[in-house]
Parts: C-alpha cells; structure tokens; sequence
C-alpha cells in the first residue's frame, strides 16, 4: 500500500497564474491563502473591477482543509464538509459557482460508543436500547442534579456541557471525543467552544426532537439538519471552480500555487503593504498591494510583518496554539454498504476521531462501484508519535481499528493513503480569546490595510460558511474603503447553530448590520455589528 500522491492533476504550479506579469508585481488587494475565505474574498474583489493576487502555500490544491484529494481516481474529503447555511448569500455563491454540479444529499450520522451505534441526533428509542434502562435512568437524574445545581459562571467545556445535559451524558456523548479532538482535557478547553459549537442544542432541545420528531425533518438547528448540498466531486470541486472564476476575470488577476509568504512590510509613508513569498525552488518574489487579506494562521503572519509587531502582539501569537490533522484514506471491497456520512467514535480504546463513509457522500467519489473508501480521521499534534510514524505503518494500524471497530475486514482493504494537515484547529484554551484580542489591537493600530479572514486566521472555529462570510465582508470593506461591517461578528454575534424558530423566536442572522468603525476596547473585544433578526 502507498500513500497518495497529493497531485490532482499535471498542471505546472504557475498555470492559473499565467496572466500575472511578474515583472510588475503590484497590485491594489493581496491574498494569503486559497482556502474557503480567502478565495471567496478574491473572487467578489475581482467581481467589483478590483485587482486581486491569491498566494497558496500549497503547490497543488486549492480549498485549505475544504480540498479534495485526489488519488488513482478516487477523491476523498479532509474532515467532511456539508453545504449548509441560513446565509442567503452564501448558498447564492454557491450555486453561482457550481449549481449545477450540487448534489442534495441526505444527513446520516450516527455515534459508535461501548460497541454500539446510537442514532444521532437522539432518538429515543435507540438510546434506551443501547443505553439500557437503568443507565438511562442515571442520566435522566443526573441531567436533573445539573438542572437543580448548575456550575455558576462555566469556564470550561467540561463545566458548560454538564450543565446542559448532565455528567453521564457529558461523559458518554462529549468527554472522548472532545478529549481526542483537542489531546487536552476539556476542563482545559474553554467554554467559549462549547457555546459556539453546540449554542441552541441542550438536553430539553434534544428531548423534544427524539420524541416529537417532524415527519418531513427538522432544519430548526443547525446540528440537526436532514440534508445538505455537497459538489459531485467533493468540496474541492467548489474551490477549483472559484479559482478558475478568479483567473478568468482577468485584468491580472490570479491564483499563484507553492508560495509560502514569509514577509509583510508596511510602509508607512507610502501606506502600502511589501509581500515575499518563497517558492518551492527557493526564489523570493515580492509583492505590493494596498490591502492585505491574509487566511493564514494568526501565529505566522505577525511573526512576519515588518516593522516588527509590538513584542506583546508577538507574544501572544506564539502563545496561540492548533491542533493537526491526519485523514487515513482506506480503499476497501464493498460488503456492508454504509449509508452514513460519518461516524463520531466515542471509544476511548482506539485513537481514530471520526470515520467518512465517502460513497455516501457523492458515489462519483468511489470510481469502482464494487468498492468503497473510508476516511479515518486522528487529530495530533505535529511531530508528536503519530503523525511521524511512516505512512505504511499509518495505514496499518488505521486498518486494525477499522476491523475492531467491526466495520471492515483486514482482509477487505486493498490500498490506502495518508494526508496531513497542518494547523487544522485553532485550540480555545483559556488564553487564547485574550490572546487574539491583544493582536487584533495592536495589528488594527499600527499597520492599516491588514485584514484577518477564515479559521485560521481569526484563530477562531469558523465553519466553512462563516469563513466565507468573514471573506465576503472583508470584501465589501475594502471596496467601501471603510470599515463598514465588524468582521469578527460573524459566527460570535449571530447564531452558529442558526435557529429558524425555536420556541416561536426569530433566530439571528448570519450577517452583522453594518457599523461605524469603532476601537476596540482595552482588552475586550468590539461588541459593535450585533446581529439583527432574520
């Protein structure tokens, strides 16, 4: 078995960026990262007549953790990616983009604890089986204790989640996972993670919709929806395409491949930002632009503006930490035709987080109908055991988990591969929200024109549609030449689980109302953009 080559194609690593003439390399709007945000950015600013450059790290795709990786024909996600979102304009790009490649497909996912499935979201029935009666009686009563004596002001994931849903469920439906996730306790994982992520669902929610569970489905929240949208060939499709777009409005406009920025110099007196980014080969090139977007990790980019940050910005960047990623492509023969789209593995016996059953999220994934392919998702820490062990090895023990798990034989699996993915989370520890604050001060005062988009380079856990939301904005700001919206608001202000109606209250959108540009305050985040209703 081989690990895959993560080329999706022969094109030379500066064919979409064939138009640009290098030997004039300014440009008014500068792009650091083609992931979701970042191309979603470069894409309306070349809509509105603006000139826009992209710089990817990677030399050979496009999407960031929303890429498609292709190999010998088949393609496969990185972490699974739904296309879902209350946003009006989001799912209006979307379609504008790819709607006629947009597959409806349906939601399945279920969650593998103590050698059992249990249906997720909760279905009454099917807990009370698995859990058996006297265990679903303790977390009835345990749910209760938290409802009587709650934890006053949680901190913690640990703290929040108890209090929504009690100890034993905590333990049972969060406890592993999460610990997996993040490779920390969550008495260690800030509760601002729990509130984004799990906001609007608690145990009465839960309750409510294992029992009174709508005929035709209920897309009331977020974590519960029924089915998604997903591009016939995976995310990246959506992504390759938004690239193409870009290229194609010309005007100089491109996406340049295997450039790793490495500078950001702002001069002041010109009041223009000096990009170098470093190719594959070792060659610098330099880039000056008005406006820099930038989608990378928070961390690196302030380690690499010039004049140097102030040393508190700096410091609280190295401070900033993420968690890595690796997805184990298993290619196996077809036996038991799974129809979920993934599996959450509550276990704490085997390492693997989550497993992508990729047939069922689009069958063009799979090119041999008498086979399937299963992604097998470790999150670790780069450079820990793990993610150094040699890819062979990798697969190996990818595939023992599989066949303990029961849901594929060592003797099924015909190849695989392994990805690794960098800087795949930002980690809400404690420091972080203080931490972020302090640069978004620093970077906001002293170097006009640098603008933060996406998950990464918010350092915050967007979904693929708030980050394209952070993108959109960023755009209308730099066309307006004014702060008009308050980025930051999207997926803070506005609801992540965006309830349509519950309990008979309008929920929130997901775009801010505009805003005057205000300061943020000493070490507090701007509350300016609030959210209006829907």
């Amino acid at each position: 078995m081989s690990a895959c080559s993560e080329g999706p194609d022969d094109r030379d690593e500066n064919s979409v960026g064939a138009r640009v003439d290098r030997e004039r390399p300014h440009r008014t709007t500068l792009v650091i990262g083609a992931g979701p945000a970042g191309l979603t950015t470069a894409y309306l600013l070349g809509k509105a007549g603006h000139d826009v450059v992209v710089l990817e790290a990677d030399r050979d795709y496009v999407g960031g953790l929303s890429r498609t990786v292709a190999y010998k024909g088949f393609r496969f996600d990185i972490g699974g990616h739904r296309f879902f979102s209350k946003s009006p304009e989001v799912e209006a790009l979307w379609t504008e983009l790819l709607g006629h490649e947009m597959l409806e497909r349906p939601r399945l996912s279920r969650i593998y604890y103590n050698g059992k499935f249990f249906a997720y979201p909760v279905r009454a029935g099917n807990a009370l089986r698995n859990l058996g009666p006297v265990e679903a009686a303790l977390c009835a009563l345990s749910y209760l204790k938290a409802s009587l004596f709650p934890v006053k002001d949680p901190r913690s994931f640990e703290d929040w989640v108890s209090n929504q849903f009690g100890w034993r469920l905590y333990r049972t439906f969060f406890k592993t996972y999460t610990e997996k996730v993040w490779g920390m306790k969550c008495s260690e994982i800030s509760a601002d993670w729990a509130a984004q992520r799990i906001k609007g669902l608690s145990m009465a929610t839960t309750i409510r919709r294992a029992i009174f569970r709508r005929e035709n489905g209920d897309n009331s929240v977020r974590t519960l929806i029924e089915s998604f949208r997903y591009p016939r060939l995976g995310p990246g499709m959506m992504w390759e395409a938004c690239r193409d777009a870009i290229v194609a409005q010309g005007g100089g406009n491109a996406v340049l491949m295997g450039r790793r920025v490495v500078r950001c110099r702002f001069d002041a007196g010109e009041g223009a930002w000096e990009v170098t980014a470093r190719t594959d080969a070792g060659a610098e090139e330099v880039f000056r632009a008005s406006d820099v977007v930038s989608s990378a990790p928070m961390r690196e980019i302030v380690e690499s503006i010039e004049p140097p940050a102030p040393a508190a910005a700096r410091e609280a960047a190295r401070g900033l930490r993420y968690r890595d990623f690796m997805a184990v492509a298993l290619i196996m023969k077809e036996r038991a035709n799974l129809p979920d789209n993934w599996i959450y593995v509550h276990d704490p016996s085997v390492r693997v987080g989550r497993i992508q059953i990729f047939k069922s999220w689009s069958p063009d994934l799979v090119p041999d109908p008498s086979l399937c392919c299963f992604g097998m998702e470790y999150f670790c820490f780069e450079g820990d055991e793990l993610w150094s062990k040699p890819d062979a090895e990798v697969i190996a023990a990818a595939t023992d988990e599989l066949a303990r798990i029961g849901l594929g034989r060592h003797e099924d699996v015909v190849d695989g591969c392994v990805v690794r993915a960098r800087k795949a989370y930002p980690v809400y520890d404690g420091d972080y929200a203080d931490r972020v604050a302090r640069i978004r001060r620093e970077i906001a005062h002293s170097y006009p024109g640098m603008h933060f988009v996406g998950r990464n380079g918010m350092h915050k856990y967007n979904n693929q549609d708030h980050a394209m939301m952070t993108g959109m904005l960023t755009a209308r700001n730099i066309i307006a030449g004014t702060t008009l919206y308050d980025v930051w608001a999207v997926n803070e202000e506005a609801e992540y689980l965006e309830a349509a109606t519950l309990g008979g209250a309008t929920g929130e959108r997901l775009v801010p109302q505009a805003i005057r540009a205000r300061p943020l305050a000493e070490g507090k985040e701007s509350g300016a953009g609030k959210a209006g209703g829907a």
